[in-house]
Formats: structure tokens, C-alpha cells, sequence
């Protein structure tokens, strides 16, 4: 079965609001990274691993595209086949996705410090009534191209953003490697 989501990204994308798509200006001496990463979850995935089949069922799938350019980064995260009606965390991770969801290692970070959606990129999103749900994230920073992040990670809740438990979204569900 082809893979629909790439193509309702970017419809999303070009019809949300009635907008065009955010467009990030390049600041000399500052250079442009554009990461992406699509896919279908599955058990014996190489870039798009399920790790709960409860939470993310087979057919679930999605895409994820960051551009961090002119010291600003924009994300955007569209999934589908999701559980219907349902609240799921989203951050980008350090490291690509493997075996377990351990793997992905801890949130990219833009500098060391506490968890929070503004040092961290958090995509949490609420599925519709057929699984599907969209989130965007924008930051006034931009990533550093010789470590930038490796994986988005989908969560079994939506992310705490306050207190002592900020940054915990639960368990590791499904992991996408991005490029």
C-alpha cells in the first residue's frame, strides 16, 4: 500500500489557515539544516519502529519536518492511523531509533538545562475521531548542523510541562528517524 502521509503533509501544509507554509529566512554565516523523516510503523522497523502496538496500530504512520535556518527552526509533525480521540507527547531525540525505545537516547536539547518546551522541541498533538492529528512547534533558535537531532519519539501521554516531571510524556511508543 503506498504511503499517503508525505503527500497530506503537504497539502496540510499549504492549505492550513488558508496560509502558505512558514518560510524561514537565511542569515548569512548561519547555515540552513532541513530535516525529515516519513514512515509506516512497524515492529521490525529500521526508521519507523512501533514499540506499543496498542498506541500506535499497525498502519499508523508519520512525517516530520524541521528547518532551523537565520537562528529560528520551525517543526511539524502530521500522523495517522493512530488511536482515535487520544493525546500523544512528541519531542525530537539525540540519537536515531533502534531496537528499543531507550535507544532514540535523551530530548534534543538546544542548550543543557532543565526540560522545557523552550529549550526542547515538543510536538504533542490530540488525534481526531479517525486517528489522525498534526502539531508544529516553533523556536527562535536553530540547531547546531554537527549535532542535530536524530529521532522524533512518540509518547503513551502528552507531556508535562511544569514542575518536577517536565519533559516526562510517558512511555516510548513509536520511533521515527529523521535525516
Amino acid at each position: 500500500m503506498p504511503t499517503r502521509l508525505p503527500v497530506i503533509l503537504l497539502a496540510l501544509l499549504a492549505a492550513g489557515c488558508g496560509a502558505s507554509p512558514p518560510q524561514l529566512a537565511h542569515t548569512e554565516g548561519q547555515p540552513a539544516t532541513t530535516l525529515n523523516g516519513s514512515g509506516e510503523f512497524t515492529v521490525a522497523g529500521a526508521s519507523a519502529i512501533a514499540y506499543d502496538r496498542k498506541l500506535a496500530p499497525e498502519g499508523a504512520q508519520a512525517s516530520v519536518t524541521a528547518e532551523s535556518s537565520g537562528g529560528q527552526t520551525i517543526t511539524s509533525l502530521v500522523v495517522e492511523g493512530f488511536r482515535p480521540s487520544r493525546g500523544y507527547g512528541a519531542h525530537l531525540h539525540t540519537k536515531p531509533c533502534g531496537k528499543t525505545g531507550a535507544d532514540a537516547g535523551p530530548h534534543y536539547q538546544h542548550r543543557p538545562g532543565p526540560a522545557s518546551a523552550d529549550n526542547e522541541i515538543w510536538l504533542d498533538l490530540k488525534t481526531d475521531a479517525t486517528g489522525a492529528g498534526r502539531a508544529t512547534a516553533r523556536h527562535p533558535w536553530g540547531f547546531d548542523p554537527a549535532t542535530p537531532p536524530r529521532s522524533l519519539v512518540l509518547h503513551s501521554k502528552e507531556t508535562t510541562a511544569t514542575g518536577p516531571d517536565a519533559g516526562n510524556a510517558g512511555d516510548r511508543i513509536a520511533c521515527l528517524t529523521i535525516s
